[in-house]
């Protein structure tokens, strides 16, 4: 049976979504529609027809003396193809099952799924066809291709497909976004709230550095508009590697977070997140005290164990070892909100010795909301179960469940209520208005060398819908909020385009 025949007919909002990349052949008899439905949903440089490879290898399409050249090439092209791990559609009639077995084995040997669909058109549709063509299948090969189809149909499903189809609209999409379309449609039907944060996480805007700061101006402004609730940046000293080059622009965190500020209204501000090692603690409770003043009460105080041991050594700072980075950092949450209490009370930790913990102004906020980055089950979620406000993971959906159940866990056993404990979720998003939009990010974004679809699936590349169904699934799995980065991220438009996501969770 062919996977959709029960379901073509039903009123569709999304396509049937296939992961890239992936292998995609074609089953059918001559004139059943074949290169009209490839040409319809695939770029043309995916589509390996041998009728094109025949045309090039002998004098047209229908030059049967020049078909083993075409098949010769059409190999070759597809071996070359996969190896590179290229979405590839082989638009062939499909009905040999040696070479149907061939092609699976080479998809299985690099980890590719492959998807056949079957076209399973009325003989007299593809007679009919067929006749109004200008160089017509001889009618004696067409009704031989129609009984080989009908047994071949058959066979289809026991033959160890990712999945067999019958012609439907069909796009090729990152694996985090496979699944998506049926949580596009829930949140459309039935909206659930969730709230967005933009994570900054480059300088490098249009205009270079003599525009940053209006540059940095105006995506607040826009990001403001677009209803993301909070603009995080990341505290480092220079450009981390999972994002750039170590000498890519990077602003010194709470200086930029004052001037995000004094440039919005609304929206809140914080790290994502604060190495525990860069500041004296105390000293840190005095800047994110001072911001909260100066914010109105926006800040958000964000820590982190600290990671990138380039930095400190390029800056000479000590790099603890990690079980002493853990004190470090055990000791600054309980330092930091009675630094922002009353009084000058002393403070003794395991490492930290403050006589006089005394901070004035103190926070406009009665409680400035701590959040704690890291994804570590035994110790780093055991530590925002005991102190923090909320716990920012990395992962997708399946994982944020189970980091979400591990909180859970920590908070029972230290006797804290788990609806206390926010968890949130960070994570790349390349927004593009529609499929074409989307491989025009791409191929300008990616590294020269790297390939298009593992950029892709990185950058989590995918139009509005894609990302509202990535979305609504990780809500589903338990986050609260959901930062992003934008990889485009140079002026405030991209900022305008994720809001037209937000907007379908207010």
């Amino acid at each position: 049976m062919l996977v959709g025949d029960g379901q073509a007919s039903q009123d569709r909002e999304v396509a049937l979504h296939l992961p890239s990349p992936c292998l995609v052949l074609l089953v059918g008899p001559g004139a059943s529609g074949k290169s009209s439905w490839a040409a319809a949903h695939f770029p043309a440089d995916t589509i390996v027809s041998s009728d094109r490879l025949r045309a090039m290898a002998g004098s047209g399409e229908h030059d049967l003396s020049a078909s083993s050249d075409a098949f010769e090439l059409l190999e070759t092209i597809v071996r070359m193809r996969l190896g590179r791990r290229l979405t590839t559609v082989i638009d062939t009639l499909g009905l040999d099952p040696d070479r149907r077995r061939a092609w699976r084995e080479l998809a299985a040997a690099h980890d590719l799924p492959c998807v056949a669909v079957g076209f399973d058109t009325a003989p007299e549709e593809c007679r009919a066809r067929n006749r109004a063509r200008a160089d017509a299948i001889p009618a004696a090969v067409l009704s031989k291709q129609l009984r080989d189809w009908a047994r071949t149909r058959d066979l289809l499903p026991a033959e160890g497909y990712h999945a067999v189809l019958a012609p439907q609209p069909v796009r090729v999409v990152p694996p985090a976004f496979v699944g998506t379309g049926a949580a596009a449609k829930r949140q459309y039907d039935q909206p659930a709230g969730l709230r967005f944060g933009l994570q900054l996480a480059t300088f490098d805007y249009v205009g270079g550095t003599a525009t940053t700061g209006a540059r940095l101006r105006d995506i607040a402004a826009a990001a403001e508009a677009a209803g993301f609730s909070a603009i995080y940046v990341m505290d480092h000293f220079r450009q981390i590697p999972q994002v750039g080059r170590a000498w890519d622009a990077m602003l010194d965190s709470y200086t930029a977070l004052a001037y995000l500020a004094a440039c919005t209204e609304r929206i809140r501000i914080g790290t994502l997140v604060t190495g525990i090692t860069y500041r004296n603690v105390a000293h840190l409770g005095k800047i994110v005290a001072s911001l909260d003043v100066l914010s109105g009460g926006r800040a958000i105080c964000g820590l982190g164990l600290a990671w990138f041991a380039a930095e400190h050594a390029a800056y000479g700072w000590e790099f603890p070892p990690v079980p002493r980075r853990y004190e470090l950092l055990e000791d600054a949450l309980q330092l930091l909100p009675l630094l922002w209490g009353p009084g000058s009370p002393a403070f003794q930790g395991t490492v930290l010795n403050v006589p006089e913990a005394m901070c004035y102004p103190r926070p406009l906020q009665e409680h400035v909301p701590i959040m704690i980055g890291g994804s570590g089950e035994r110790r780093t979620l055991r530590l925002a179960a005991r102190y923090a406000d909320l716990s920012n993971v990395f992962g997708d959906p399946a994982t944020v469940r189970h980091k979400a159940a591990v909180l859970r866990e920590h908070c029972t056993a230290v006797g804290r209520d788990p609806a206390e404990v926010q968890l949130t979720q960070l994570s790349t998003a390349l927004v593009g208005t529609d499929d074409a939009h989307v491989r025009a990010l791409v191929d300008r974004l990616r590294p020269r060398r790297q390939d298009p679809a593992r950029y892709a699936a990185a950058v989590h590349a995918g139009t509005v819908a894609d990302h509202v169904g990535r979305f609504r699934e990780l809500a589903e799995a338990g986050a609260s909020e959901v930062m992003v980065r934008l990889p485009d991220l140079t002026d405030a438009e991209p900022v305008e385009r994720m809001g037209k996501v937000i907007t379908a969770f207010r």
